[in-house]
């Protein structure tokens, strides 16, 4: 049902409804057109990003850095597409990897606002996050929301992550500062 296709630094994962692939630096139309169609609808929910992001050469200019970070491990920037991969559905990152003695990344997602309720979120990071916890050895994937993102969080708790904080003040979203629930899926190691 699902499949795993890695080529270095290019990830190709399948599941039953989508194509899901990291970025490349042809995306920048195709990440151009998912944020300025869905501008209004994720405003509430990210930063406040300057018009850069949501302009071709902005996309050019970031995704030369994304790829240079999913080169050497530190991120993996990935796509939920159609299968025809024709149309980008919704994006997940998994950032700020660490290695060493931590193996742990962050985990950002969001999905275009006329895909919202038919599940692909979830069928995505059923996907993604078993590749990143076997094939890149991540122990610890930590994703935070903000508690009024009852969706998020609920996606999440089915996902397996875990609840292990509250933080106050925790990241600046769409120019205040919201406090957050910090939460973590942990790969399960043998004792």
């Amino acid at each position: 049902m699902f499949g795993y296709r890695s080529s270095s630094p290019r990830i190709s994962l399948t599941s039953e409804k989508m194509h899901i692939r990291t970025v490349a630096e042809r995306d920048s139309w195709l990440l151009t057109d998912y944020y300025q169609e869905n501008r209004d609808y994720l405003r509430p929910w990210e930063p406040l990003r300057d018009e850069s992001y949501f302009q071709h050469h902005g996309w050019d200019a970031r995704l030369q850095l994304m790829g240079i970070q999913q080169k050497q491990g530190e991120a993996f920037y990935f796509l939920l597409m159609d299968p025809n991969q024709q149309q980008l559905w919704g994006v997940a990152n998994f950032t700020q990897v660490i290695r060493g003695c931590f193996h742990a990344c962050y985990l950002g997602y969001s999905l275009a606002a006329a895909q919202q309720g038919k599940g692909l979120m979830f069928e995505g990071l059923s996907v993604m996050i078993p590749y990143l916890q076997k094939q890149q050895h991540i122990h610890r994937i930590m994703a935070n929301y903000m508690p009024r993102n009852q969706r998020s969080g609920a996606l999440l708790q089915r996902l397996g992550f875990e609840k292990e904080g509250y933080a106050r003040d925790y990241l600046k979203i769409n120019g205040q500062w919201e406090d957050h629930v910090l939460t973590a899926l942990i790969t399960p190691t043998a004792r």
